[in-house]
């Protein structure tokens, strides 16, 4: 099964950048062409990029080290969320708490008091308090649980992390690269790629660019853990009986297109890119692209 196809890029708008306006001259060798004042982005380059993070998690995961996700913007908290939770790995996608990384062991304390206050829930604490000190208490409970209840059993720093929109993102950048903690991220026409270990071009805005991304870094990691199970039963099978033979023969069920050579981006979709209510000008006008 091909990691990703032409096809699913396509049609979830990934070749969408910004206005020409509001680019980044260092994101020049990811853009394929203009179309009325928008940047396409090269699909091939991006498929290129998605392969090889997707090797990258899925040996970071094989080897027992976690993913963290992050994307704390309006159309990727629940898409980062879900497919976290999806191949059991750590999310943020509130806000980025400064120190996430380099002051992890401040951190701690945060989540330990996560786990605290969910502790008194259960084992009658509450019953012995007024009902103002309980009030009390759920509020913290809420703020703590709505900045770390993605990495409240995060018990150290992460394998590899996964970021959408580093222009948004830029502190968590910061403090990986200062760790040296490999980032993979999805780096759009008015980003900076450089400094990311392995970017991957593409419209970080639309909900169903963002989900297509965050879904394949999940299916990294669910394969790593799923190959881990599949060593473990073929070991058990040799050591029952070494001369078990199989003619068995897989097949793709998905074959990706390879020839790109008179690729010409397409400019059908009208939800290809979605509207942010803080910064209506940092979208396109998808009527642009439907005349």
């Amino acid at each position: 099964m091909a990691v990703v196809t032409m096809k699913s890029l396509l049609e979830s708008g990934v070749h969408f950048g910004h206005q020409v306006k509001r680019w980044d001259p260092r994101m020049k060798k990811y853009i394929f062409a203009e179309r009325n004042g928008i940047h396409i982005i090269d699909l091939q380059k991006t498929i290129a990029a998605i392969k090889d993070s997707y090797d990258v998690v899925r040996k970071a995961a094989a080897s027992g080290k976690s993913i963290l996700f992050v994307g704390t913007k309006k159309q990727a908290q629940q898409a980062v969320q879900k497919e976290a939770e999806r191949c059991g790995q750590f999310y943020i996608n509130n806000r980025w708490p400064g120190g996430t990384l380099t002051n992890f062991s401040t951190i701690k304390r945060s989540l330990l008091r996560l786990k605290k206050i969910e502790k008194m829930e259960t084992d009658g604490t509450f019953d012995n308090l007024t009902k103002k000190e309980v009030a009390g208490i759920l509020k913290e409970k809420e703020k703590l649980q709505k900045n770390y209840g993605g990495i409240k059993e995060m018990k150290e720093l992460p394998g590899v992390i996964f970021i959408i929109d580093t222009h948004k993102e830029e502190t968590a950048v910061k403090e990986a690269r200062r760790l040296g903690i490999p980032v993979v991220a999805v780096v759009d026409t008015n980003c900076n790629p450089e400094g990311i270990d392995y970017p991957i071009p593409g419209n970080d805005d639309a909900i169903r660019a963002i989900t297509l991304f965050t879904s394949i870094i999940a299916n990294a990691v669910i394969e790593a853990n799923n190959s881990d199970e599949g060593l473990k039963i073929i070991e058990n099978l040799n050591d029952e009986d070494e001369n078990i033979r199989t003619d068995a023969v897989s097949k793709d069920e998905d074959t990706e297109i390879t020839d790109y050579n008179n690729y010409i981006p397409t400019e059908k979709d009208k939800d290809d890119k979605e509207e942010v209510e803080d910064d209506e000008d940092s979208f396109i006008d998808e009527e642009k692209y439907n005349k």
